[in-house]
């Protein structure tokens, strides 16, 4: 092997189940992740000091929107904070712009500059505190002196920084993933031409498997077995939250966890004594974007960007998706699952599963950081099986931002390269997609929609539809109960109506016919 073949040497998680009075802090968490990574590559804490390169995946509470308002000590620049915590100096240090996509994309970044020699020894690293974090808030309870930092200089930052919505879309409620993603699910059963009641069992049973792993998984926020029938029969612990989405079937962004992973050159690798039988390689790798704003796509039942990353990463790895031992697909609504299983060529029903984790809504969704678990249990079961492959996915924003990696214990062979996203990017942009109407006018067909609901109980539904000329809109209906029931108790796709602008003006209106 080449001596700059990047490697995997070590993965380390941690799960904070305690008080939240007394919980971590943000780096208490990155560093427990950091210290068990150099541990299982069975190096020192002290061993952290040596690292040149540092990648921070960014934290939910610096996205753009409410949560940057929150009021507790914040930290000014992770990266800088978390070194000098761990008695690093790197020459390079980054921080990730938001999106769920990050941790494979940080992973794919720091193994490029290992291949082309400006680094030797990285560590890719997250995690999310928003449980312990609300708490604190919601109860009034003191934050420790070192929970922020009194660092100076923003941190350089990773990824793309464009927000998920336009404000057209943030403004008819677009902005939040609770509501975006059931306007896939809902135009993917339409397509289809499943019944409503079919198709949410369908949900039950894609998601049960998911709960069964992550009752067998120690680091599970929520280790629970669960029925298809629980996890779609509305109930006081299972409300609704978006159509067609009970509580069950989102993920959970309220925890405490941390994960990340040691990377290396084969020579630093052997340098520092890392046993071969921890390594794991980075086979193949690709991150592209769809049409960026929802409102762009082509349609709201794929994603060409995950087709076109997995396709590149299995062409990089130089196998086939039959080849493929172990599957973790990025799982925050069943949507993303179902989405990315046929874009890739799996089916349904696979025999191998698509979770090593539990998914998101089981083991757990820690903000951005959910795929750097999946990395971390992939590399356990590739050494429980040396020549094993395992296929990880992350997906950034409402199916924007992919990310794939291909990985297994059988070393790499030839130089290793990742081809520059700008090639699949460009093959993306060039897409056609709908032209866009911001204040439509007179006669509509709903394309696709979702009803949104608060604790209290019926609160609004988005439709996004097409005019009389055949161009895409988005707009809200009359908060009237009638209306949003009538829209959860038979298929609203295809169903005309008529859209018209608000009496302010901020807003379109589609009453149905």
């Amino acid at each position: 092997m080449d001596e700059h073949t990047p490697v995997l040497i070590g993965a380390g998680q941690f799960t904070y189940r305690g008080k939240a009075e007394v919980a971590p802090t943000p780096i208490d968490l990155v560093a427990v992740a950091a210290e068990r990574a150099a541990k299982d590559a069975g190096l020192g804490p002290e061993s952290l000091a040596g690292l040149d390169a540092l990648a921070v995946v960014g934290f939910t509470v610096d996205a753009p929107g409410g949560l940057e308002r929150l009021p507790f000590p914040r930290l000014k620049n992770p990266p800088k904070s978390l070194a000098r915590r761990l008695g690093a100096d790197p020459r390079h240090a980054v921080y990730s712009h938001m999106g769920g996509n990050s941790s494979q994309q940080v992973i794919n970044h720091l193994c490029e500059r290992i291949a082309r020699g400006e680094t030797d020894f990285a560590l890719a690293v997250g995690a999310e505190f928003l449980g312990s974090l609300m708490k604190r808030i919601r109860t009034g309870a003191p934050f420790p002196p070192d929970y922020g930092d009194d660092e100076t200089g923003a941190p350089e930052r990773i990824g793309d920084p464009r927000p998920g919505a336009t404000p057209q879309e943030a403004a008819h409620g677009l902005g939040f993933p609770v509501n975006t993603y059931p306007l896939f699910e809902n135009a993917l059963r339409a397509r289809d031409g499943r019944s409503l009641e079919d198709h949410q069992q369908r949900l039950g049973e894609l998601f049960s498997p998911f709960t069964k792993v992550a009752a067998q998984n120690p680091d599970a926020w929520f280790p629970t077995e669960r029925s298809p029938e629980e996890l779609i029969t509305v109930t006081e612990q299972n409300r609704m939250i978006s159509y067609p989405y009970p509580k069950y079937l989102n993920a959970i962004m309220e925890v405490d966890q941390s994960a990340g992973v040691l990377i290396a050159s084969v020579k630093k690798a052997r340098e520092l004594g890392v046993p071969e039988d921890r390594w794991v390689y980075l086979h193949g790798c690709a991150d592209a974007s769809d049409l960026w704003y929802p409102m762009d796509r082509q349609d709201f039942h794929s994603s060409p960007a995950i087709r076109l990353t997995g396709k590149r990463a299995l062409e990089m790895a130089g196998i086939g998706l039959d080849q493929i031992d172990y599957i973790d697909l990025y799982s925050c609504f069943p949507v993303a699952v179902e989405v990315a299983a046929e874009e890739l060529g799996l089916a349904i029903d696979d025999p191998r599963g698509f979770t090593v984790t539990g998914g998101l809504p089981y083991a757990g969704g820690p903000g951005n950081n959910y795929a750097m678990h999946g990395v971390v249990v992939m590399m356990q079961k590739l050494r429980a099986r040396p020549g094993t492959y395992g296929l990880c996915t992350a997906n950034g924003w409402f199916l924007t931002k992919q990310s794939t990696g291909i990985y297994s214990t059988t070393p790499v062979e030839g130089p290793w390269g990742r081809q520059d996203p700008k090639v699949l990017q460009k093959e993306i942009d060039a897409l056609p997609h709908p032209e866009i109407v911001e204040t439509p006018e007179g006669p509509a067909t709903i394309e696709t929609y979702t009803v949104c609901h608060s604790r209290e109980g019926y609160r609004m539904a988005i439709v996004i539809g097409r005019d009389a000329e055949g161009r895409r809109f988005v707009a809200n209906t009359p908060p009237d109960q009638a209306v949003l029931m009538d829209l959860e108790s038979r298929e609203g796709v295809g169903r005309t109506g008529t859209v018209r602008p608000s009496q302010d003006g901020k807003l379109n209106i589609f009453t149905p016919d």
